[in-house]
């Protein structure tokens, strides 16, 4: 066991990337959802998490936390943009945030006994990337000395839908850091006015620094049963090449609590470092549009979109045209088989959208029929019980991740391009027309070395798609042999 009490520690990220994907329907889907998404910028929220801890001097590889049904997408994330910078762990159901950091403490803990974690929601926006940096190198020496650290954030606004922190006396010996005199939840709009105008209160941004032991000391206090359930998860784990697999039986039945309600709440060592680093955590197409670059008639416009005589709107159009005219404080977002339109005031009313939806056990909750990854783009044709046909677009130079259907059977056809295909211990090249067959139970690999996209139409025969029937593998080259 490696032993860094006199040396300064690498700070370890884990990056929660669970999330039920209903907040920004219909783009974010539960089985798509946000972090998914590139929302600010050119990378998904998720990418553009991994890329904030891509200092190797400052960071080590990154935990991420997910669940079987997200861990191809988030696999395909980690692989295109942050390669050998994190390993995964698959929850086989969720249990909130508590249970997900404890399971990697522990885990972190065999490898480094002063492990300390920075825990890091994946679907997060900072616009301040180095200021944030900066305040988590000014609250490490108190984590390092026990302290369970949370960052609050400077409001900006008498926002409701945000947790607040009441900060405390400053913290002794530790500069920036202050106690904390209380945790309050979603306050009314009139509540969160005073708090506003106070200057004492912040936003809790669900962002956390602390030594694994000190959390798990802390945890073993004020939650006895999530340690014995989580530990029990981790002894019965699976493993995969970068890939932990947590014990089914003894995760279930661990309690479902956030860190917040588990330890924050309750401990005497938790502190606070106040920031005012851009940040929110994109929980509504309100927000969306209150960070987003506007138009000088206050639209946000993404896609492909004609906007005539219109104000503070957010208009999106995925792969089709959007029109409007003569409307205002609009939220429009079109997907390849779903249309919202509500008042850009009331986005959080979306809640009884997806409450409908699921009652009418609606498709369109889950999915996409287009869906848009790293490599390329993946778009469901048919399906039923039995089958099911999808064309898979890759950009040239990308591949996909190594997948192993448990028990469906594949037959992978080439549209258009060259496909270079690893299948168990063989490699094939396969161009116009060519097909192969994949068995169930056997590793594969699509790549497209080519400077042409490739198109592939992919068949699936068996008693099960959901995407929880593939297992995602690591890599597959170390056991392939190439032949000519």
């Amino acid at each position: 066991m490696k032993n860094q009490a006199s040396v300064r520690p690498i700070i370890t990220p884990v990056i929660l990337a669970g999330g039920a994907g209903t907040r920004l329907w219909p783009l974010s889907r539960q089985n798509s959802p946000k972090q998914l998404h590139a929302l600010l910028g050119g990378h998904s929220m998720l990418g553009e998490t991994l890329l904030r801890f891509a200092d190797s001097s400052k960071f080590g590889p990154a935990w991420l936390v997910t669940s079987e049904t997200l861990s191809s997408a988030v696999a395909e994330q980690l692989h295109s943009i942050a390669p050998d910078r994190g390993r995964m762990v698959l929850e086989p159901i969720g249990r909130n945030t508590a249970p997900a950091a404890a399971a990697v403490a522990l885990m972190a803990m065999a490898e480094d006994e002063n492990a300390v974690l920075l825990i890091a929601p994946a679907d997060h926006s900072i616009r301040d990337v180095p200021g944030f940096l900066d305040r988590v190198a000014l609250a490490l020496p108190a984590a390092m000395a026990g302290r369970l650290v949370t960052f609050s954030v400077s409001p900006t606004r008498a926002e409701t839908g945000y947790g607040y922190i009441k900060r405390g006396h400053p913290l002794p010996g530790f500069s920036g850091l202050y106690e904390v005199a209380a945790f309050v939840e979603k306050p009314t709009r009139d509540v969160a006015l005073q708090y506003l105008a106070s200057g004492e209160y912040f936003w809790n941004s669900g962002m956390f620094l602390f030594s694994a032991k000190s959390f798990l000391a802390e945890l073993e206090i004020y939650a006895p049963d999530i340690v014995a359930g989580v530990r029990d998860a981790v002894a019965q784990r699976t493993a995969a090449q970068n890939f932990s697999r947590l014990g089914v039986e003894a995760f279930t039945r661990t309690p479902a609590i956030s860190i917040d309600y588990a330890v924050m709440e309750r401990s005497a060592k938790v502190a606070t470092i106040p920031c005012d680093i851009g940040w929110t955590d994109v929980g509504s197409w309100g927000e969306l549009w209150n960070v987003s670059e506007k138009s000088p008639d206050g639209n946000v416009v993404i896609g492909d979109a004609v906007v005539i005589d219109s104000r503070n709107n957010y208009i999106r159009g995925e792969g089709r045209l959007v029109a409007v005219s003569g409307v205002e404080n609009l939220v429009v977002v079109a997907t390849d088989d779903a249309v919202l339109v509500l008042n850009r005031n009331s986005t959080q009313d979306i809640r009884a959208i997806v409450e409908h939806l699921n009652r009418a056990h609606r498709t369109e909750l889950v999915d996409h029929s287009t869906v848009r990854q790293q490599w390329g783009i993946r778009r469901t044709l048919i399906g039923d019980g039995t089958s099911r046909a999808r064309r898979l677009t890759i950009n040239p130079g990308k591949r996909l991740s190594v997948r192993c259907p448990v028990q469906n059977s594949t037959h992978l056809v080439v549209v258009s391009g060259s496909a270079s295909i690893a299948l168990g211990d063989k490699y094939r090249i396969l161009g116009h027309t060519e097909s192969i067959d994949v068995p169930a139970g056997t590793a594969y690999r699509l790549e497209n070395s080519a400077s042409d996209p490739l198109q592939v139409l992919e068949l699936q025969f068996g008693p099960s798609f959901d995407d929880d029937d593939i297992q995602v593998l690591d890599t597959v080259e170390a056991g392939a042999t190439k032949q000519s």
